[in-house]
């Protein structure tokens, strides 16, 4: 139990600055930024075939299964790394919610125990069996700005290639959680257009994920430099995540500009994270729900419980069983307008 607080008070420090609204984060349409919105350098052509055979791959806005039918993500997050006990009884209770997704926190050594080849193969299992696409993420990079965190990811993957060489159609690796925290997009799309070539060329063949700069939660990091990300891609097998909360999820304008922003230009994106409220202000998980379904675009909420630091009301269960979802956020996300048990559907690649 001792254990279990310590780590939670851990995990609360990347929760409660998750997408936080402080002097750093800009405003909307601010141009209080630190990368000079003039320098495009975006190359836009994005039709090379996809070249992932056996597994997921994206084709312009959407995510193909192995199958080639459309696979739009309906599910939840869990915080494996922090809970490690509890994966079977919370993969259940997720499962119970209809959700065809889970993404699961994992660490690289960086700032938690790293998670190991059989833990991760151990989770991408779990998720399988119970009809469950695993988007597996570390951790230890939340809001970092260093290059070495997500160089440390990337090594941490390279290791792991094994793992992951074995379940291309039921795993996409999400390099690392909110990767940088600062509303640099020249940043973020040097580091990362230096990380996938990378994973490519040790040959790990899943599709990628890329969540957006600001501690996710600067969209216009894809809008700007999305296109020269996916083309560092051999594969063009990479899409985009924006986490959204008091700042990226904060009314209906905003949600579909940066939404809009991406599929604007082909890419595929999805909602990774998000909330009904924040440390960073109120969010509009209402229209989130019902964009992402209007326009066939994946959602995961944040997350299924653990949550601490003052960031408890993010807790979708209040037991890890899920016998009582909590009924501000959980009870909406799963069970209202536009929720998981009304629009998920089951990959293909299960049935």
């Amino acid at each position: 139990m001792r254990k279990n607080i310590v780590l939670a008070a851990l995990m609360s420090l990347c929760l409660l600055f998750t997408g936080c609204g402080n002097e750093n984060v800009p405003l909307e349409g601010s141009s209080v930024i630190t990368d000079s919105s003039a320098d495009s350098g975006s190359d836009s052509d994005n039709d090379t075939p996809p070249v992932s055979e056996g597994g997921f791959r994206v084709d312009g806005t959407k995510l193909l299964d192995a199958n080639g039918n459309e696979f739009v993500m309906r599910g939840i997050n869990h915080a494996h790394v922090w809970f490690r006990d509890q994966l079977e009884t919370a993969l259940d209770a997720i499962a119970a919610t209809g959700s065809n997704t889970v993404r699961i926190v994992l660490a690289d050594g960086d700032q938690w125990e790293k998670t190991t080849a059989e833990d991760l193969e151990r989770t991408i299992v779990e998720c399988n069996e119970r009809k469950m696409i695993a988007v597996v993420e570390v951790h230890d990079a939340c809001g970092m700005d260093e290059r070495s965190y997500l160089d440390n990811a990337v090594d941490y993957w390279i290791e792991m290639k094994d793992v992951l060489a074995k379940y291309p159609d039921t795993a996409i690796l999400n390099i690392t959680n909110e990767w940088i925290g600062q509303w640099d997009a020249k940043a973020w799309r040097d580091g990362y257009t230096a990380a996938i070539p990378k994973l490519r060329e040790a040959g790990i063949k899943n599709t990628i994920m890329v969540d957006a700069a600001g501690w996710g939660q600067y969209g216009e990091s894809i809008h700007k430099y999305g296109a020269d990300v996916f083309n560092s891609d051999p594969d063009k097998n990479t899409m985009f995540s924006i986490h959204m909360y008091g700042s990226a999820g904060k009314n209906k304008a905003t949600i579909a500009r940066n939404l809009k922003g991406v599929t604007d230009q082909d890419l595929c994106v999805i909602v990774g994270e998000f909330g009904y409220n924040h440390s960073d202000g109120d969010v509009d998980e209402a229209y989130i729900m019902q964009y992402c379904a209007e326009n066939d675009i994946g959602y995961l909420g944040w997350s299924w419980k653990g949550n601490g630091g003052g960031v408890e009301y993010l807790d979708l269960a209040e037991d890890w069983a899920g016998e009582k979802l909590s009924p501000d956020w959980g009870e909406v996300l799963i069970n209202g307008e536009n929720g998981i048990k009304q629009t998920a559907k089951v990959c293909t690649i299960f049935e």
